[in-house]
């Protein structure tokens, strides 16, 4: 440390030297993959220094759960935290990466087990307590086609993996994650999603908890050892935004 220099700057040069800072996030657009009761995006340009105005602003319409976005518990459940009410300490997190994307290329509606968190605790110990846990499964190399993405079988029902129960009680309850994440569109699979069963998104939400979804470049990150930085605007009561999510770690 420099004779002199403040800690966090210490700190920061510490951090930021040798690691490597991997976006997480999707850049919106109109057409791109979402749940259909919300309509496109729709951009409008209000001035523009291509036509000779003093300065370029757009105009942004789309719903709060648009492309790699937050979910606060008041998504599901009245009266619980919205946006607005999540503190800043819940935004800097030790993130953990479960993998189980083999698994989805030969079979997309699988869920993650607990051998798969035995497996990821033997190698690298028990999760951090307060982590934000993603879950990989390469969904996020369809984006952003809605037909790849939503991968539909012949009589409609998307075919998608998604996490489990079994997992997301232990994470919760057990472990004392802070956050959860993943790729595709959905908490629950695709199959259940389809029926209209969001059991698994209603309990994470439920336990006063968030995630974030439709993440992207979780394969370049290590599976522990790394920080995920989820950030968002601050609506008031508001119920979901696109979000911007970054990871900082060692070069994998």
């Amino acid at each position: 440390m420099t004779s002199g220099e403040p800690r966090l700057w210490s700190a920061y040069r510490e951090l930021t030297e040798g690691t490597v800072r991997t976006d997480l996030t999707h850049a919106f657009r109109p057409g791109q993959p979402h749940f259909a009761g919300f309509g496109d995006e729709h951009r409008e340009t209000l001035f523009d220094r291509e036509r000779g105005d003093g300065f370029t602003a757009h105009r942004y319409t789309l719903a709060g759960q648009w492309g790699t976005h937050v979910d606060p518990p008041a998504h599901f459940v009245a009266g619980a935290r919205t946006l607005d009410l999540i503190p800043v300490e819940e935004m800097i997190l030790p993130l953990a990466v479960l993998d189980i994307t083999a698994r989805v290329e030969a079979d997309p509606d699988t869920t993650p087990t607990l051998d798969d968190v035995r497996a990821w605790e033997r190698r690298n110990g028990r999760f951090p307590p307060g982590a934000f846990v993603a879950l990989r499964t390469g969904w996020s190399r369809r984006w952003p086609d809605p037909v790849a993405m939503a991968n539909r079988d012949r009589e409609g029902t998307s075919r998608t993996p998604g996490w489990s129960a079994e997992v997301l009680t232990y994470l919760f309850e057990d472990a004392g994650v802070t956050a959860i994440g993943h790729e595709q569109a959905d908490t629950d699979p695709g199959a259940a999603a389809s029926a209209g069963d969001h059991g698994l998104e209603a309990y994470v939400l439920g336990r006063d908890r968030w995630q974030i979804e439709l993440l992207t470049n979780l394969g370049r990150l290590p599976e522990s050892g790394a920080l995920v930085v989820a950030t968002w605007p601050k609506p008031h009561a508001g119920s979901g935004f696109p979000a911007r999510v970054f990871a900082v770690h060692p070069a994998v």
